[in-house]
This record gives structure tokens, sequence and C-alpha cells, in this order.
């Protein structure tokens, strides 16, 4: 019988002689590997987001994630690179306000197996008269795009952690939030953009008198020279843009590396200057625009390096064998049933809508959340039992949608569901909607909806952990609505770890704010996810938990966390499943569709990331 070693019999590996070559691919299309080679190493820049446009300023554009991983090649990888986004005009839009966000960079090998996806950076927030970018949050993406400034009804001075952008979990940083100093309007600054070596920089006052503020500046990039030669720009990618700035006194920020990232813009006539572009195959955001006169940067375009590499196989030496079978691992056993980690969390809630003088709409609930470990110690479960040679179904909840232009409540998340053992399944409910002025009640889910202002009496909220879920809850209440005409509000989505907080009528009505989510390290960062999304306030918008989630009119966190919408138009954040198994089942699992990713942990552990419904599988060695 002809063997692939030769006949021998011995200790086999598949074989692979790239001998480490790198090629450099700055455009779309196909790149040719040695026939001798049937593994590379890929790294993958996707296209940085612009930064935010209009006026009177907006944020640092995120940089493009960045992934590294390994997939089997037969002659070639398909290479699909990112475009940079474009930049958007400084002037006061007459509509809503979009997004410009980078483009995914995509490189496949074998088959639809062998896939590595970076996400597009976070387009920068900007201030607008509708839409998702009304609030000035920056989008989120591989790394999450820098804040704006929220406008009206918002405390003034200050600055606004719920206009930082989010990034994509393991590959970036966080934007930075935008501000407003004292004195006239104009006194504004935005966040920087992520970028993937640092969180993009805050905005902030730096003096009273006179007045002074400076913008956020980007987040530095990585230099990938020492893995990697060739490369753009010495190496060094993914880098945020910095935040623009406007009036005087203001001052604008340096993207991230030495203005890898765009440089921000700004109208302050002692320092005009206009906005700096990512630099070309780097992924880095661009730079945030200010006044009328300085439109935001481009994003800079993605960029991809395919390693070849070099993979032993065919006759080992006899001592290897011997050592081998001695410590158990030749010949490899079969792969016996074990116990892994899981993280479960539903789509959250969208923000009940309660439009003109009223603005009482209540927060959706974060989506509920279900977990085994790596989060807080009161709610975990217990880890769950897998087999080899099986295939496990994965549903991935999405948001509930806001509930448009017209009085209604926010429609509730749906669930995420992980089936591990036949009929078994852990499942975790979509976040309830939240209430609006036709319809007060928020609705129940994971974790309820915020109530809103109907008319005289209580204005109830979604209840939590429903249907009940058991022995851990999933979720908590909403909160009510304000009872105090003319000075109504709504009430904040619950989260993970605390009830959405009540509407009150201070303030000409201050909107409750969002509960908090719960923070977890499975997927090896520290994110945090299912946070209820603010109340909507005739006079204050109630706050976004701290936990990733909207705050009034702004979208739930995105990159997966199950946030609640805030009140007032602002839809659910999509749910996420993951799976961590232990070390020795690391190299046995996979996943579908190419979405969905397979990484390594530094213990050896591997973690299924599903971030759209799809299968793990699992091998038999």
């Amino acid at each position: 019988m002809a063997r692939s070693n030769g006949g021998i019999i011995g200790k086999i590996n598949k074989a692979s002689f790239g001998k480490c070559a790198v090629t450099v691919v700055t455009n779309t299309g196909t790149s040719p590997v040695s026939s001798a080679t049937t593994v590379v190493n890929v790294l993958a820049v996707a296209g940085g987001g612009a930064g935010g446009q209009g006026s009177p300023i907006g944020g640092g554009g995120g940089a493009g994630g960045v992934v590294q991983g390994c997939i089997s090649v037969c002659g070639s990888a398909a290479v699909v690179i990112g475009g940079g986004a474009t930049g958007g005009a400084s002037t006061f839009p007459s509509g809503p306000l979009s997004y410009q966000n980078g483009v995914n960079t995509t490189v496949t090998g074998i088959n639809s197996a062998n896939v590595v996806t970076a996400c597009g950076g976070g387009g920068g927030g900007a201030r607008g008269p509708g839409g998702p970018l009304a609030p000035g949050k920056g989008s989120p993406g591989g790394s999450g795009g820098g804040g704006g400034n929220p406008g009206l009804a918002q405390t003034n001075p200050g600055v606004y952690p719920a206009t930082a952008g989010c990034a994509v979990s393991g590959q970036g940083n966080n934007g930075g939030a935008g501000a407003h100093g004292s004195g006239p309007p104009g006194r504004e600054a935005g966040g920087g953009g992520g970028g993937h070596g640092a969180v993009g920089g805050s905005a902030a006052q730096t003096s009273t008198s006179p007045v002074a503020a400076n913008a956020g500046a980007g987040g530095a990039g990585t230099d990938f020279s020492p893995s990697y030669s060739c490369l753009p720009n010495s190496g060094v990618l993914a880098a945020g843009g910095g935040g623009g700035a406007a009036s005087p006194g203001v001052t604008s920020a340096d993207g991230g590396s030495s203005n890898t990232g765009g440089r921000g813009s700004s109208s302050n006539p002692g320092s005009p200057r206009s906005a700096g572009a990512g630099v070309a195959n780097t992924g880095s955001g661009g730079g945030g625009a200010s006044g009328g006169s300085n439109p935001s940067g481009n994003g800079g375009s993605g960029v991809v390096a395919i390693k070849e590499l070099n993979k032993a196989s065919g006759v080992w030496s006899m001592q290897s064998q011997f050592q081998a079978k001695k410590q158990g691992t030749w010949p490899k056993p079969p792969l016996s049933p074990f116990t892994a980690d899981y993280l479960v969390v539903a789509g959250g809630g969208g923000g009940g809508t309660s439009p003109g003088p009223t603005r009482n709409g209540g927060g959706g609930g974060g989506g509920g959340y279900r977990t085994s470990g790596y989060g807080p110690s009161p709610l975990r479960g217990s880890a769950i039992p897998f087999s080899a040679g099986t295939t496990y179904a994965i549903t991935v909840g999405s948001g509930g949608a806001a509930s448009g232009s017209n009085p209604s409540k926010g429609s509730s998340g749906t669930d995420s569901v992980l089936n591990y053992a036949g009929p078994a399944n852990i499942t975790s409910d979509g976040g309830g909607g939240g209430g609006s002025v036709c319809s007060a009640a928020g609705a129940s889910g994971g974790s309820g909806g915020g109530g809103a202002f109907p008319g005289p009496g209580p204005c109830t909220k979604g209840a939590g952990n429903t249907p009940p879920r058991s022995p851990i809850s999933q979720g908590n209440p909403g909160g009510a609505g304000s009872n105090s005409p003319p000075n109504e509000a709504g009430g904040g989505g619950g989260g993970a770890t605390a009830a959405g907080g009540n509407g009150t009528f201070f303030s000409c009505g201050t909107g409750g704010g969002g509960g908090a989510g719960a923070p977890n390290t499975i997927t090896g960062s520290d994110v945090s996810y299912a946070g209820g999304g603010g109340g909507a306030g005739k006079g204050v918008n109630g706050s976004a938990s701290p936990c990733g989630s909207g705050a009034a009119a702004q979208s739930g966190a995105g990159c997966n966390q199950g946030g609640g919408g805030g009140g007032s138009q602002g839809p659910g954040g999509p749910g996420i499943v993951v799976v961590r198994v232990p070390a020795d089942a690391a190299g046995a699992i996979s996943v579908t569709p190419g979405d969905n990713t397979v990484t390594t942990q530094p213990d050896g552990t591997g973690v299924a990331r599903f971030t759209v419904s799809g299968n793990l599988v699992i091998g038999n060695y």
C-alpha cells in the first residue's frame, strides 16, 4: 500500500516548503504561491474609516481591522483589498448623514473554511439633523471611529463618552470621545479614531480662562515589519485619524503614528488646517472635518502580507517516534469528549419613538446574557459537553429595529442559541423594545425595554429574564418613564448586570440611563456585552450603559455586543456566540461560514467566535 511518507511507518505531518517567503499585496486579485506551499500565514488589514463629516466638527476615522491567521492553500490565494472610505463635506447638511466606513479585506485559501476577514474601520462621528449620526457617535468597525458632538439637549461643557465608536473584538481599539468646551457655540472638538496599537484619544477642555481645548489624537498603529518584510510605510499600519476642531482656542489633533492616520482639520482662525488622509495601503483612518470649508479626510486602503510557511513532514527518527509514543502523542489518539466554556448574547432591543416635543421614548433592553466563565462570577453557569466528530448549530440573534418616525414601540431583538447536545441548548432571549408615547410599556425580554409616558398613571417598564432562564438570570428590567407632564422622559433599557434607570421630571424631563452590561474576556479581549439603551428626555437624554449600548437616538453597540438602542429611533445591536475549547481540542475545531473565526489563545485554548449564524464543527483528532 502506498503511503504519503514513502511506505515507512512514522509520524506524518502535511508538507509545506514555503521557506517563509513574504508577498505583499496592495491590489485585489489572485496571489500565486509556490506549488510546494500548502500553509500560509496571512496578515490582513482592512480599509480605514473616513473622518466624520458635517459641521462644526467630526471625529477621526478608525483604522481598519487587523487579523493574522493561517490558512491552507493550493497554488494561490484570492485577495480582496478593502478600500479606504471617502471623506465628506464639512457643511451642516439638510438631510441625515451616514457613516463613512472602510471596506473589509479578505484572503481565501483552498475553500470557504480557509478565509481570513478583517473588518473595515469605523467612520468618525458628526453632528447632523437626523439619522444615525445625529448624536455624534463614531461608527463601530475594525477600530472604532472617534466621537463628535451630540448637539442639542446635551449638557455643556463636557466630554461625551457615549460618542466613542467601538472596535471589533481582537481587531483593533475603540475611538475616543468628542467634547464641547464652555463658551459660545462652536467650541467643539472631535475624538480620535482608534488604532490597532492604542485607543483613540478623547477630546478635552484644557482651560476655562481663556477657553482652550484639544481634539483627540488618533490611536497609534502597529509596526509589523519584524514579522513581515517589505510592507508599506516601513511596516507601520492601522493608525487612527485625528479629531477636528472648531473656533478660537480649540486645537485639532494629529493622526496616530506621526500622521499615518490623517490629521484632524481646524477652523480655528489662529491655526487653520485641512484634514489629512490615512496613508494608502496602511488601513489608517482619515482626519475629522471642521467648520464649513474643511471636509474630512479619506481613509487609507488596506493591505495583505502572505508568508509561505515551512512545515516538516516525512520520515522521523526512531528516537523522536519513541519519545512521541512515550508521551502519548503518537499514534495520535482520537479526541475524547470534553467540556467547554461558552458566551451566548442575544440581539438588543430597539428604542421606542416619541417624536416632536415629547421626546420620551424608552431605551431598548440589552440582549439576554448567558455564560459559563470569564465574566462576573454571579452570572456564571457550568461548562457544557461536546463530542468529537459532531457539528453543532449556532444561531446569532439580530438587533431589534428602531420604531421609525411614527410613535411606536421599538422591536425586540432576536434570540441567540447554542445547540450543544441533541435537543439541549443554551438560549439567550432578545432584549425588549423600548416603549413609546402611543404604547407606553417597554417590552419584556432578556433585559426589558424602558417605559415611556402616554398620560397620567404609571409608565410600565419591561421585565428582564423573560422567559425565565436558570440557574442564572440572563438580564434585568428596564426603567419606568416619567409621569410628570409636561416634563416627560423615557426609562432606560435594562442591562445584564443592572436595571435601567427611571426617567425623571428634572431639567424639563431627563431620560433614564441604560442598565450596565457585563464585561467578559472569553475571546481574549476585555469586552462588555448586553448594556441597556438610554431613554429619551424632553430636556436631557439618558446616558448609554457603560457596557456598550446607545444613548438616546443612538444605535446599540455594534461589534456584536447585544446592546439596546437608545430611545427615539436607536436600533439594537446584534448578538454573539463564543465557544472556548481546551487546548487538546483547539486543533480540531472549525466554523462556517467564513465571517466567523477560530483563534488560538496564549494558553493554547481555542476560541470559536460567531458573529453570524453557522456551525461549529469538531473533528475526530
